[in-house]
């Protein structure tokens, strides 16, 4: 698997710093977007009730990689009592992480592969965890933290390098916002962001803070998913790196033409050695 640094979120589902060797930008095939296909499988009680649209923040300067620093004790300690750090801290300093489905099947880990949704020089990766049990089974908090985002309009709060004004209005003119996947996005409340993705229906609201380990979904498919599973994502919105999207799917959708880099989740879950990663 490649390194620790990573490239873009999955297709219809979409996070950090550590020493990188991967460049300071990848090209995403398809980001966490809609595939313009009829219907949308999966439902959510929020649905009807999701926060009104929010304006992305402005791209912030994409600074070039450097070599990793090691955080100061004021760093590790800030983020650990939920403060922001300075900077992303790397994952080995971070705790409190449980497996989001403790009992799940690895079906897609993070790294190259021809089915991730992500290009890197060239080559197909996938940006996070792929976890399936069966349609229905329970998906709890991966760390503590506050739900900033339920339901299909996401998008403000996963990194986003730019506007997304006119990329909602066409969804809204389309009606195409039922082709997005069913999203929960926590701030865990240590510089990270968890995404979970694909939910046939969630247990959260916006604004809830949560324990690890505690219910905020059911497994689904949503978002046009080829059947149903979690897709777990992290990443840091303190990064200054960024990935570009592809050039394709940023005409055709008028997406940001950039996204904050992500991190392999298993630097910070438990180990398991019931897992194949070879």
């Amino acid at each position: 698997m490649p390194g620790p640094l990573v490239a873009a979120f999955v297709g219809a589902v979409a996070l950090a710093f550590v020493i990188p060797l991967m460049g300071p930008r990848a090209h995403v095939a398809d980001p966490l977007g809609p595939r313009e296909a009829a219907g949308a499988q999966g439902s959510t009680s929020a649905a009807a009730t999701e926060p009104p649209l929010q304006p992305a923040s402005a791209p912030p300067t994409v600074a070039p990689p450097v070599a990793w620093v090691d955080p100061g004790p004021d760093d590790v300690r800030n983020a650990r009592a939920g403060r922001l750090a300075r900077a992303p801290l790397p994952p080995s300093v971070l705790i409190g992480y449980v497996w989001p489905m403790p009992r799940s099947r690895l079906t897609q880990p993070f790294g190259e592969t021809r089915f991730g949704g992500a290009v890197y020089q060239g080559k197909p990766f996938h940006d996070g965890l792929d976890l399936a049990t069966f349609c229905g089974d329970r998906i709890v908090a991966a760390h503590a933290g506050t739900v900033l985002a339920v339901g299909r309009r996401f998008d403000a709060w996963i990194g986003w390098r730019g506007g997304l004004d006119r990329y909602q209005l066409r969804l809204t003119k389309k009606h195409l916002w039922n082709t997005l996947p069913i999203v929960v996005v926590i701030d865990d409340g240590n510089g990270y962001r968890s995404i979970y993705a694909h939910f046939a229906r969630t247990t959260v609201k916006r604004g809830q803070v949560v324990k690890a380990g505690q219910l905020i979904g059911y497994e689904g498919a949503s978002g046009h998913a080829s059947g149903c599973h979690l897709h777990y994502g992290l990443f840091s919105p303190a990064e200054t790196r960024s990935f570009d999207v592809d050039p394709k799917a940023v005409k055709k959708m008028l997406l940001p033409r950039r996204q904050t880099l992500r991190i392999d989740p298993l630097l910070v879950l438990p180990k398991r050695t019931d897992l194949d990663l070879d």
